[in-house]
């Protein structure tokens, strides 16, 4: 039975040790790595980042969201807002104003949505989401569906972004930091109470809490995360236009969350990574005479995704640490 300890983030030794070496991996990589890998886990860290933000309500506080890339697309759009045609602009004050304009957002939106429960708050996300997306691809004066393009990478003045190594570093601190930050929350009296209204929101309420405040913050809080993704993926890019705030974007994220292990941002990391990696992988296999295998692409993911689900339901990082549990009974 679920409970509210279980819903947080409790990793054994084993695990800790395994995501030791990750972050090690992470901090060489560029000096092993090519340039094009090298950016290839840049993206990967930052759909981390989003992973996380949508794991802090899909797996923590039990609220599925089909809308989440809306907060994403946002703070993106909001770089290419603020960055003027021929020059760069002041990292150290878009990036707040990119990731409160996502959390302002989230904010409204949630105090609409958080009211629903189930299925209708699943809809009503991607509504307010869909609505959010043409309101871009319909006009032109936003972009249109052509998009924007940011030509310079934020000024951050005491470091330089342009050199694709320092982006990389500090996409991993802004990854590190997020994750730091989300797994202290946990341990709060709040991350309790998120965890308490997944698995029994009336109870809570009857024990005297505002479940809808409490739901509303993460709402608001999962966003502006995810607009800190946003920003940093328009940043890398270069170029942002409404797909990513459309339902596919949503979707993806919430694979991710899947197939690393709901309830636990360290399997978000690991879901968002596996998920990029399988993806190039699978568009890259070979045609098998007639049939290009690379052009099916979603339906070898949607097998593996399937797979995932029915061979390891805690996700990835779940089967990891199943199969280090059975090697230490083996040695033993």
């Amino acid at each position: 039975m679920s409970s509210p300890k279980a819903n947080l983030e409790v990793l054994p030794r084993s695990i800790q040790f395994v995501l030791g070496l990750g972050a090690v991996a992470l901090l060489a990589f560029p000096f092993v790595g090519t340039e094009f890998y090298t950016q290839m886990v840049t993206r990967m860290m930052i759909l981390g980042i989003f992973a996380m933000s949508l794991d802090l309500l899909q797996g923590v506080t039990g609220l599925v969201s089909l809308g989440h890339a809306a907060y994403f697309g946002l703070a993106g759009y909001a770089l290419a807002f603020l960055t003027p045609q021929g020059e760069a602009v002041s990292l150290w004050w878009t990036l707040p104003v990119a990731v409160l304009a996502s959390g302002l957002a989230a904010l409204v939106i949630g105090f609409f949505v958080v009211r629903t429960h189930g299925i209708y708050f699943i809809m009503v996300t991607m509504a307010f989401a869909q609505m959010i997306f043409f309101l871009f691809f319909d006009n032109k004066a936003l972009g249109g569906s052509d998009g924007l393009y940011i030509n310079f990478k934020p000024d951050a003045m005491l470091f330089d972004l342009e050199n694709k190594r320092v982006f990389y570093y500090f996409t991993l601190a802004c990854l590190l930091g997020v994750y730091a930050f989300l797994r202290r929350l946990l341990w709060s009296p709040f991350g309790r109470a998120l965890a308490g209204i997944r698995v029994n929101e009336h109870r809570m309420r009857a024990m005297g809490f505002g479940t809808f405040g409490y739901k509303l913050t993460a709402f608001t809080l999962a966003g502006a995360l995810a607009g800190l993704a946003g920003y940093l993926w328009g940043a890398q890019t270069g170029y942002v236009n409404p797909e990513l705030m459309g339902f596919h974007m949503s979707a993806h994220a919430i694979m991710m969350v899947i197939l690393g292990g709901m309830g636990n941002f360290a399997g978000a990391i690991v879901g968002a990574f596996a998920f990029e990696y399988v993806l190039h992988a699978l568009k890259d296999l070979p045609a098998i005479g007639a049939f290009n295998t690379g052009k099916h692409w979603q339906l070898w993911m949607g097998l593996f995704i399937v797979a995932v689900v029915i061979l390891a339901p805690r996700g990835l990082l779940g089967l990891v640490e199943r199969f280090l549990n059975r090697k230490e009974d083996r040695d033993e």
